[in-house]
């Protein structure tokens, strides 16, 4: 759900990775599906594309929203892992550039001001080896600089703001063993539109690494109010390969 500071894949300092990742999500009223990929160069840089499809469900019976993210991320200070003896986290700056493709339908009638937006973000995390009751404990914290309505599913800016606003995203793990973690996540998120409401969204998540090339999440998570549906809430899985 948020943006991390590792650079995603396997590859080390002097060599480039390629991540792939699917995540279908079940709303009842909504359904998301989100496919990407990153290619990360020498454990610095990152460059990332992922559409999503957001179905409408009763809202809109038989219609979707797609929208196209590109992403640049670099890492400026720091090693989350093996930078044990300090405590500064690892931390990047990076931008994703986002494109909806069905402005002119749900999201220019409600409000939204453009198509297409930037947000840019800072991401600060850390491995703490042995950091609670003798297991290990990771921590991430994003400030996020945007105008996306849900994400950017419903445009950019609206009648109530239309300006960059910086907001927060948290998550936490603990490792329950060594391929296992439990964790919790927090984003806030702006309200620019007056049709309807936005809220933050949280979740709560288990994730299992059977190997360093292969992750898989499950996760419940707490939306809120997302166009004219209420206290929305979803289950949704992540599928990840690395290289």
């Amino acid at each position: 759900m948020k943006l991390w500071s590792l650079i995603a894949d396997t590859a080390r300092r002097y060599e480039v990775g390629v991540t792939a990742d699917v995540t279908p999500l079940d709303g009842g009223d909504f359904r998301l599906h989100s496919a990407g990929v990153a290619i990360g160069f020498y454990d610095r840089v990152e460059l990332s594309f992922a559409r999503q499809r957001l179905d409408l469900g009763s809202t809109v019976p038989g219609e979707s929203i797609e929208q196209d993210i590109v992403g640049l991320k670099l890492k400026v200070l720091g090693d989350a892992v093996f930078d044990q003896d300090t405590w500064v986290p690892q931390v990047a700056l990076g931008l994703q550039y986002k494109r909806n493709r069905d402005f002119d339908f749900v999201p220019s009638a409600l409000g939204a001001r453009d198509d297409r937006g930037i947000d840019i973000y800072a991401s600060a995390t850390k491995l703490y080896l042995a950091g609670l009751l003798g297991r290990n404990v990771l921590l991430n914290a994003t400030l996020r600089g945007t105008r996306a309505n849900q994400m950017g599913l419903l445009g950019f800016g609206g009648d109530r703001a239309n300006h960059y606003q910086a907001h927060f995203e948290g998550s936490a793990a603990v490792f329950l063993n060594d391929a296992v973690a439990l964790g919790m996540e927090y984003r806030h998120k702006p309200d620019n539109l007056s049709a309807f409401r936005e809220d933050d969204y949280r979740d709560v998540f288990l994730v299992w690494l059977p190997s360093k090339s292969v992750s898989l999440t499950l996760a419940y998570a707490q939306l809120g109010n997302i166009a004219n549906q209420p206290d929305q809430t979803a289950a949704y899985a992540s599928l990840q390969l690395s290289y």
